[in-house]
């Protein structure tokens, strides 16, 4: 159930008027909002006018299959993350398959089984919940983070990323030329955590900063805006460090270990050790972990 004790909408997609009343009488039963489409253009029409839960999807209906209507849904960056469960008659391999890399999260084939229905619904509707959560937890945090596919295409940006990407007048031409180009040769590199690239062919200065990849194989990286200090010169500045201690604690909140900053900064792990020690009473900690997270608060409010 959600928190806020609202029902869950469904928007149930089938052109039989007898598999719609199944569904219908069975949902309304587990306290369920349900909205109703006859194909699949009536489906989108309804889904961007009120935005459903979860998505029950037939595959074979006239004017746009179920197929078709998937592809659509995955690429409205409004609806994609919205769950759709495929129940249709089609039970073949081939189907299936079809219906999963069409961007369906599961597949029933009919007759349907209300029980069997209702359990696989929950179980989506539960974890969609928390990747929706993990999404607006990242957005509020004010972070501007992006990902991309390795051809170079945005999978997935927070509003504030797209909202700096506003500030630089980045067009759409742009951004699927030479940012897709900027990006596709980077990931082919395989860059390091932490390395940063400026982005040319804009008026106003843009660099993305590689943070790693997202499970599902695409790169996270941090848009940062050109004409605000970032990285060891930041800390150096609002933390009252010197050139060297500023670099240091950089690549401790990067994850990395003294033999690691040593090998970056061409120095003795001896020497890194050392930097710490003088870090440490700056900043009024006590370990290396503590150290971390001031400096990524610092980042975090800049």
């Amino acid at each position: 159930m959600k928190v806020n004790n609202e029902s869950d909408i469904v928007l149930v997609v089938d052109d039989s008027a007898d598999a719609l009343s199944l569904i219908h009488d069975t949902l309304e039963s587990e306290n369920m909002d349900v909205l109703v489409a006859l194909d699949g253009r009536q489906a989108l029409t309804i889904a961007n006018r009120i935005r459903p839960d979860i998505i029950l999807l037939d595959a074979i209906m006239p004017i746009m299959d179920g197929f078709e209507t998937c592809k659509a849904l995955k690429n409205d960056p409004k609806l994609s993350n919205i769950p759709v469960i495929f129940m249709t008659g089609l039970s073949e391999t081939g189907d299936i398959v079809r219906g999963l890399e069409a961007g369906g999260v599961d597949y029933l084939t009919k007759p349907i089984q209300p029980n069997e229905l209702v359990a696989r619904m929950k179980v989506h509707l539960s974890n969609a919940r928390m990747s929706n959560n993990a999404q607006a937890a990242l957005d509020t945090v004010g972070q501007f983070l992006m990902s991309f596919t390795l051809q170079g295409e945005v999978s997935w940006a927070t509003p504030q990323a797209y909202a700096l990407m506003a500030k630089a007048r980045v067009t759409p031409e742009w951004q699927a030329k030479q940012l897709a180009t900027h990006i596709c040769e980077w990931f082919s590199h395989q860059p390091n955590v932490g390395q940063t690239i400026k982005l040319s062919g804009l008026e106003y200065p843009l660099a993305l900063k590689f943070l790693g990849y997202t499970e599902y194989g695409d790169g996270l990286v941090r848009l940062e805006d050109g004409h605000k200090l970032t990285g060891p010169e930041l800390l150096r500045q609002k933390l009252a460090l010197t050139e060297r201690e500023s670099e240091v604690l950089h690549w401790i909140a990067n994850g990395k270990t003294n033999r690691e900053i040593a090998e970056i900064l061409n120095m003795s792990p001896r020497t890194v050790n050392k930097h710490l020690e003088q870090i440490f009473p700056k900043l009024g900690v006590e370990n290396r972990t503590s150290a971390a997270g001031v400096a990524l608060k610092v980042e975090v409010a800049n």
